[in-house]
């Protein structure tokens, strides 16, 4: 399958993402959390001025990100109740399409995976034994990503690491006529330590066992880099390595390899030790968020995902 290029070209905000101009903050991608049945808008502990905004919070949140030069979002939906076979369709369309209504300039990608739906925490469908059940895992995610697209959502961010997502994903997406709708795609992402404090705010942690049989191995350079060519092979638009100061030697090997603009996401972890410093009062934290933008930028990064988007065009300046 191949990608098309025209997909990201018929879009200023794709466009932006992926020119080989210097960093700005039209590069820089928001993580937005909604909360289904959240009362309050919670502030994260472990994620200093990051939130987890109720359905109704999200709207001040995001006309205050747009107002500060946020452009794009990448949204991470966490319904109220857990599930291993039922979509909670109706709070995933509530979320997308009343966000687009009242922001239609915003561009909105959509996380897809399972790991705060299930009852288990885990990426993927489990067979009884415990281990992941891929070919029933990517035909569930598949089916999420299309109630995605149908709800408005400018673009597909696959994060769960089953083998075969992108395919799948681009041919359920072809055929219901949303061809145009790009796939940014968490192609290379190693099982780390450093997703602590999103898990806490997606409440997405595995109840039992680890990620290691779908996430990639730190130590194995060459499964990073063949994971990123499958998945543009399969119809990926964007690629990306996660976590970010940890990959910082395969951005420019991908992107090479691919010739499809790879990115960066900073991680929870990455975004809270820095701010550790910080409080501590051993770095001044918009200089040294600053630092490790610009060195991903020098390293080849397309574009950024970072808690800190909304402070973007602040912190460049």
């Amino acid at each position: 399958m191949e990608t098309k290029q025209r997909r990201i070209r018929l879009n200023a905000g794709l466009r932006n993402l992926a020119s080989s101009e210097s960093l700005n903050s039209k590069k820089l991608i928001q993580p937005i959390f909604i909360v289904e049945g959240l009362k309050e808008k919670e502030k994260m502990d472990s994620l200093p001025g990051v939130f987890r905004d109720t359905e109704s919070s999200v709207f001040k949140q995001v006309e205050s990100d747009l107002k500060a030069g946020v452009t794009h979002f990448i949204l991470f939906l966490i319904p109220e109740l857990k599930s291993n076979s039922e979509i909670p369709k109706s709070f995933y369309e509530r979320s997308i399409s009343s966000l687009k209504k009242k922001f239609p300039e915003s561009f909105l990608w959509i996380d897809t995976c399972m790991c705060s739906l299930t009852t288990h925490g885990h990426c993927g469908l489990l067979h009884p034994d415990g281990s992941i059940d891929n070919h029933t895992s990517v035909k569930h995610l598949s089916d999420i990503a299309l109630v995605y697209a149908q709800s408005g959502a400018d673009g597909i961010a696959p994060s769960d690491m089953m083998d075969g997502r992108i395919k799948s994903h681009r041919s359920i997406l072809d055929v219901n006529g949303f061809s145009n709708i790009p796939i940014l795609s968490y192609s290379t992402k190693f099982k780390s330590n450093f997703y602590g404090p999103f898990r806490a705010a997606a409440d997405s942690a595995p109840a039992q066992g680890d990620r290691s049989s779908y996430q990639i191995d730190v130590r194995n350079r060459e499964d990073a880099v063949l994971s990123s060519i499958r998945d543009k092979e399969e119809g990926a638009d964007f690629l990306m390595v996660k976590p970010g100061m940890t990959s910082i030697d395969l951005i420019g090997p991908i992107r090479e390899k691919t010739g499809l603009p790879t990115g960066v996401y900073q991680v929870s972890g990455e975004y809270a030790s820095i701010h550790y410093l910080s409080q501590n009062g051993f770095c001044d934290f918009d200089s040294a968020l600053s630092e490790t933008w610009q060195i991903f930028s020098r390293a080849g990064a397309s574009y950024l995902i970072t808690y800190a988007a909304r402070r973007g065009k602040e912190i460049l300046s």
